[in-house]
């Protein structure tokens, strides 16, 4: 899965406001917040838990106009509780994304 800066990169440069420190602190609290959901999937030992983590992530998604993670939400939301697939391109794409 590759890192496509798109949208969310024009959705923190606008709250940004060519401001480079802010900018680079909303990219490392969005970056943290997916990375806090993505662990609670992984921990998750009941449908609810799963579900709460999942809703958050799509509302993360939403929230900063990021279309690939609002996909792996729903893939989250689709998938049974505990499915290590989901984590894995999880944690592939929160990789992906602190690299680019």
């Amino acid at each position: 899965m590759a890192y496509e800066p798109g949208a969310l990169e024009e959705t923190l440069a606008a709250a940004a406001g060519g401001d480079a420190a802010l900018f680079a602190e909303l990219r490392t609290s969005y970056i943290e917040g997916v990375m806090r959901q993505a662990d609670l999937l992984q921990r998750s030992r009941c449908d609810g838990n799963w579900h709460v983590a999942a809703m958050r992530l799509k509302g993360l998604a939403a929230s900063f106009h990021c279309p690939r993670l609002l996909d792996l939400a729903e893939e989250a939301l689709d998938a049974a509780p505990g499915d290590p697939a989901v984590i894995r391109r999880l944690k592939s794409y929160v990789s992906d994304f602190s690299a680019g």
